[in-house]
């Protein structure tokens, strides 16, 4: 490999380096969220910049176990859109699309038909809705 292809590689590496770097995790708020459904509780704990969030999330279903995991993605206008990948009732992983729309300082959960894109979970295009949601989360602590 000669000196000039040498560069030519060296500064392709460094644009997609430069390109791929992570926000500073020091632009994220952290908000806390409670939601209840008859006898079904969700707690949300994020962390959220203007473009992103992400946390954990436990949803305990009334004498039946629980969902718990990470939540991740992106944040456009009012919607937070992303996945949920936890473990349920401690059983195996899994991973679901995940839809929050905020609304009067409460995040409405959305639903949908989930079907998969590349591999990764999605709502399927007209399907996602945020009427009747299991959950509304309110905001607990600032």
């Amino acid at each position: 490999m000669n000196i000039k292809s040498f560069s030519f590689l060296l500064l392709i590496l460094i644009v997609i380096v430069s390109c791929n770097s992570k926000e500073n995790k020091d632009n994220y708020k952290e908000v806390f969220y409670q939601a209840v459904n008859d006898k079904d509780t969700a707690v949300l704990a994020i962390k959220v910049s203007d473009k992103r969030f992400y946390g954990r999330c436990e949803i305990s279903y009334y004498q039946f176990g629980k969902d718990s995991g990470d939540v991740r993605g992106d944040i456009k206008g009012n919607t937070l859109t992303g996945d949920f990948h936890y473990i349920s009732n401690g059983g195996s992983w899994k991973r679901i699309p995940l839809a929050l729309l905020k609304k009067d300082n409460k995040l409405i959960l959305g639903n949908g038909v989930i079907g998969t894109y590349m591999n990764l979970p999605c709502f399927i295009q007209g399907t996602l809705t945020y009427n009747d949601p299991k959950f509304v989360f309110e905001e607990v602590r600032k």
